[in-house]
């Protein structure tokens, strides 16, 4: 059985790599993520350093006229790791269901 991945496990954490995931590849500015994802720029700044930490996202900062912007992508291996973490879960679900 795949085994859980206490960096994404964390529910903001799971939702940024959900959200990333579904980009395949593209990145997420920060206003869209912390739309998606209902988090204060705190929040999410703080998990997202996190993720950042362990490899699993990459964080481009530049400016749009004189506007700053921040966008957030999934690694190579953010997005193995996250697989891993959903395949987990799919695990942990289908073992509930055959007892049920």
């Amino acid at each position: 059985m795949a085994e859980s991945d206490d960096i994404i496990h964390q529910p903001l954490r799971l939702k940024i790599m959900a959200a990333l995931s579904a980009e395949k590849g593209q990145p997420l500015d920060f206003p869209r993520l912390k739309t998606i994802t209902q988090a204060t720029d705190g929040n999410l700044g703080s998990h997202l350093a996190t993720l950042e930490k362990a490899g699993y996202v990459a964080i481009e900062k530049d400016f749009v006229g004189k506007r700053p912007r921040t966008q957030v992508r999934l690694t190579a291996e953010g997005r193995k790791a996250f697989r891993a973490h959903v395949d987990y879960l799919r695990a942990v679900v289908e073992a509930a269901e055959d007892e049920g």
